[in-house]
């Protein structure tokens, strides 16, 4: 294809991916539309991925397999070769190749960047594409759900962004080995150093979550109790306390309690069940959360019964994140 004069634009664009196949020949397509340089980082795809991307793209970096593979890693070596290849682009928008870019979303987001020195990361909105395809993806749907505004609370805090790159060479990029919740962890720093992120009232991207089975949803769910523990382990003593709370709530919720109700099971005769009350009232509290978002009561009770099972996911996560730390290796936990 021809390259994107780069001096026409701000921003580049780095598209990170791993067996997406067809998702990830839609994204490129997408991308065609838009002047920009875009480089696809593929993490060791087997389904042909590389060789079919790199008619539709200015660049494809295959990720060298000898280092553990994560979003993170991808992401920092496909912003590199960008400004390798394009030294005067100020921007750089990350987007994972299973998500197609709307059409009003770059120059919008340019636009913002340019116009606010404090401002270094926006975001805009996420749409699942398929929410009614299986449970899973309608739970991704009400996931995305979020104001417009500034963000304070970085686990909003997706992936799918643009940056100054000026600010993310400066704060190093993302930490390859934070496996999940990197981009989280990230704007954590931005926020630490004084900078701002903000939520465009505007349509970002529209994802493929593809997720049809329980086991995918409960790796995901692992997935978070990780990225849980590690931010927290980062950041929780921090100024800004990151996943402090969210750290405690797993302990109690996800490993503390069951262990509790399932040690003195015994000894007490059955009487430690009536301790799983408290899960109730947890529930009632998440179910009034969620319908006071403006959730139907439908959609507000699946958010609440998959959330109160995602405790015993991320309590497991928890633990694999304090063995992880203590073996000092970290490696990707995929769903899909």
């Amino acid at each position: 294809m021809p390259l994107p004069d780069a001096t026409s634009t701000s921003a580049g664009v780095v598209v990170i991916g791993r067996n997406e196949g067809e998702r990830l020949l839609a994204c490129l397509q997408a991308l065609r539309a838009q002047p920009r340089p875009v480089i696809y980082v593929d993490s060791g795809s087997s389904d042909g991925s590389v060789e079919r991307a790199r008619p539709l793209c200015d660049a494809v970096l295959p990720l060298d397999p000898a280092k553990p593979f994560s979003a993170a890693r991808a992401r920092n070596e496909g912003a590199a070769l960008l400004r390798q290849r394009h030294p005067r682009l100020r921007h750089v928008q990350f987007i994972d190749g299973d998500c197609l870019m709307q059409p009003d979303w770059l120059n919008a987001a340019e636009a913002a960047l340019d116009a606010d020195p404090k401002l270094a990361v926006v975001i805009g909105h996420l749409q699942e594409m398929n929410p009614q395809a299986s449970v899973y993806n309608r739970l991704c749907a009400l996931e995305w759900q979020s104001p417009a505004g500034l963000i304070e609370n970085y686990g909003a805090l997706g992936g799918i962004m643009m940056v100054k790159l000026a600010v993310f060479e400066s704060l190093g990029g993302f930490r390859a080995e934070v496996i999940a919740g990197e981009d989280s962890e990230f704007g954590v720093r931005v926020g630490e150093s004084g900078l701002q992120v903000r939520k465009l009232d505007v349509a970002m991207a529209r994802h493929d979550a593809d997720m049809h089975r329980f086991s995918q949803w409960w790796t995901r769910s692992v997935r978070a109790g990780h990225a849980i523990g590690q931010r927290a382990f980062l950041h929780g003593d921090g100024p800004l306390r990151d996943c402090a709370r969210e750290r405690r709530s797993t302990w109690v919720w996800g490993v503390a309690l069951p262990l509790l109700v399932a040690g003195l099971a015994w000894p007490t005769r059955g009487l430690s069940l009536l301790l799983l009350g408290g899960y109730a009232l947890l529930g009632w509290r998440i179910f009034r959360y969620r319908r006071g978002r403006g959730d139907t009561v439908a959609d507000a009770w699946l958010y609440t019964r998959f959330n109160l099972l995602a405790k015993l996911a991320n309590g497991r996560g928890l633990l694999r994140f304090q063995w992880n730390r203590l073996r000092g290796r970290f490696r990707i936990i995929e769903y899909k």
